[in-house]
């Protein structure tokens, strides 16, 4: 494959010597899997410990032009609905920049730092994410890409394991928690968090020592490299989001399911309600509820339901309900898996709707996420 026209993570040189597929994913050359295959990572992830190159996504560090931390995340609630005031140093949360008719313009992690705060971008999205930044909060904050660092994840019940030989400080950390530790010679920031429903790490280390702290961690013989293959099938049975599928510019937060990332002190009758993009229309849908809803679902038989496929009320397959989002194989859960929007009288669990795959109706049971219990540490 032709890579001299895409980016290349810190990491490229030590995927082709790990013997990874290269592909083109968000204008970068990434791993989709390695010679054991996108089962057996996402198996091995499950049991032990995966490490993941996600150096391609952006982070951006945001400080208040006044020097006060508070100002910055006073600031940011301009764009997103997300209590970042109450944010306490050392500590992330999830949010979605929304846009004036309440779509997910993105959706981002925010870590507040003692000083200022880091934001982690979805890679396609961090072009117009920091464009974003800067034509709202250029008055009150300097942005700042962070384009020196690269990130890594350690996913795993035995990432703890692994991390805490470099750094034993980690064993004290809970789900959500950011500590600056030494990795590497350098110091890191470091959160308890991942994107595959396991126990794990984000890293976010300067470039120049990433291959050093990667080949240390992969010199361990339950730490394997891990692609975006596995990466996929990771985060859809543990029920999570990839933005660009399942959630874009015309869901909501509520409509995804993602109220839960909407504190009380955002929402009607809050300390500081609204006052974020398209704030009216999510306000409303928390208390009056929502068309369509995204669902997990589960279909008969082993062929997958992939993204795109329309869902019907039945199987004559006359009356369209939504359409299915992502979807494939969870190797964990042994049988194919989905998410999707239905009409909300049809998101209950336990509803069979019926999917379209190749002019033929799959039956598909609207289930609970995650479709597999997640490993975090509380």
């Amino acid at each position: 494959m032709d890579t001299d026209s895409l980016h290349r993570t810190p990491l490229y040189t030590l995927h082709l010597e790990h013997g990874g597929r290269m592909v083109p994913f968000a204008g970068y050359a990434m791993p989709v899997q390695y010679a054991p295959g996108i089962m057996a990572e996402h198996r091995h992830v499950r049991a032990q410990a995966g490490l993941f190159d996600v150096s391609h996504m952006g982070q951006v560090r945001l400080r208040a032009r006044s020097g006060v931390v508070e100002d910055a995340a006073l600031a940011l609630e301009r764009l997103v609905p997300a209590d970042i005031v109450a944010l306490r140093p050392g500590r992330q949360r999830y949010t979605q920049f929304t846009n004036p008719a309440g779509g997910i313009l993105d959706d981002l992690m925010v870590i507040r730092e003692a000083d200022s705060l880091l934001l982690v971008i979805n890679a396609a999205c961090k072009a117009a994410d920091i464009a974003h930044l800067r034509a709202h909060l250029d008055d009150s904050c300097t942005i700042e890409p962070l384009d020196t660092h690269a990130l890594l994840a350690l996913q795993g019940p035995m990432a703890e394991q692994a991390l805490a030989t470099l750094a034993p400080a980690v064993q004290d950390m809970a789900f959500m928690d950011v500590q600056t530790l030494t990795l590497a010679g350098v110091a890191c920031v470091v959160s308890r968090s991942g994107y595959t429903g396991e126990d794990g790490f984000e890293i976010s280390i300067p470039a120049t020592h990433a291959q050093t702290l990667a080949r240390t961690l992969l010199d361990l013989p339950y730490v394997w490299p891990i692609g975006l293959g596995a990466r996929d099938s990771l985060r859809l049975e543990g029920g999570l989001c990839l933005y660009g599928a399942d959630i874009d510019e015309t869901t909501t937060p509520v409509e995804a399911a993602l109220e839960w990332s909407i504190q009380k002190s955002r929402r009607t009758g809050g300390a500081r309600a609204g006052g974020f993009p398209g704030a009216e229309i999510i306000l409303a849908q928390l208390q009056d509820g929502t068309t369509r809803r995204r669902v997990g679902l589960r279909p008969e038989g082993r062929a997958p339901v992939r993204g795109g496929a329309p869902l019907y009320a039945t199987p004559a397959l006359a009356e369209k309900l939504g359409t299915v989002t992502s979807g494939g194989f969870g190797p964990t859960v042994d049988a194919p898996v989905a998410m999707g929007y239905v009409a909300t009288p049809q998101a209950a669990p336990g509803t069979v709707v019926a999917a379209e795959l190749r002019g033929r109706a799959v039956a598909c049971t609207v289930s609970p996420l995650p479709f597999v219990p997640a490993g975090f540490r509380r």
